[in-house]
């Protein structure tokens, strides 16, 4: 088996260190291929890029793209891997994740699957250890429908493979914070995940980050997109969506 991650990049200098490190010392019975895509960072980010490029599972380019859809498939399109996920250059992996999932693959394939996520700080502190739970609690119970409801599905926690994503297509270019969801509730309507129930991934909260800084603009978002791949029977699944992201937008900053 083959990973591809994908790592799109601007001015993350930072924390990309951590994240490279976390994906590049991963190790298993499988073969890794790294995709960095830089949108022209001017801060220290291309000195860290440099520092690796002895690495040869390690490429990067750095220009000016048209968002962070466009550089994750442009970086789908440039690599080979059977298994392929996209993770942010301020987010990591965490120790024995892709042989985790290249094990759970092994002992039952599957077109995509998602673990548990933690939250981390800019200090990589664990953080809003109820958000984990919470998602655990209903990543355990997934359903389509439950899907719709609320996005529980952690970016950094996922992967797909290869088929499923000719068979999806493309991230969408026209969304700024609610194109994962976009395509787990795509994928999930051709077919059930499998949910690991391990800690895969830290999602890190610091003060640029688009989710974390903007959390009420990304929910109502996320509702929109919900609403596209809804079908009329779904309506009701909506509803308590909407319910969520109300919810929500007074609760997430006391999380």
């Amino acid at each position: 088996m083959k990973f591809s991650i994908i790592t799109p990049s601007y001015n993350q200098g930072a924390f990309i260190e951590r994240t490279l490190n976390s994906i590049l010392s991963q190790e298993g019975d499988f073969d890794l291929e790294l995709r960095v895509m830089d949108a022209g960072s001017s801060d220290g980010t291309l000195a860290v890029l440099r520092h690796y490029e002895g690495d040869t599972r390690l490429r990067w380019t750095s220009g000016p793209d048209q968002g962070q859809s466009d550089a994750i498939n442009r970086g789908f399109e440039e690599t080979d891997g059977d298994v392929i996920a996209w993770l942010n250059s301020d987010d990591m992996y965490e120790p024995g994740a892709l042989q985790t999932v290249a094990e759970a693959y092994n002992a039952k394939p599957f077109d995509w699957c998602f673990g548990n996520c933690r939250n981390i700080d800019e200090h990589d502190h664990e953080v809003r250890r109820v958000i984990m739970r919470y998602k655990r609690e209903q990543s355990l119970r997934y359903s389509y429908a439950r899907l719709l409801r609320r996005d529980f599905v952690s970016q950094p926690a996922t992967f797909f493979t290869r088929k499923a994503y000719q068979q999806i297509g493309d991230v969408d270019r026209a969304l700024y914070y609610s194109m994962d969801y976009d395509y787990w509730l795509r994928l999930g309507r051709a077919s059930q995940p499998t949910f690991i129930d391990r800690t895969l991934a830290s999602f890190r909260w610091h003060s640029q980050s688009k989710n974390g800084a903007l959390y009420r603009r990304a929910a109502w978002e996320t509702y929109q997109t919900a609403r596209r791949h809804a079908q009329p029977a779904e309506r009701i699944d909506l509803l308590y969506h909407f319910a969520h992201v109300m919810i929500l937008s007074v609760l997430y900053p006391f999380l």
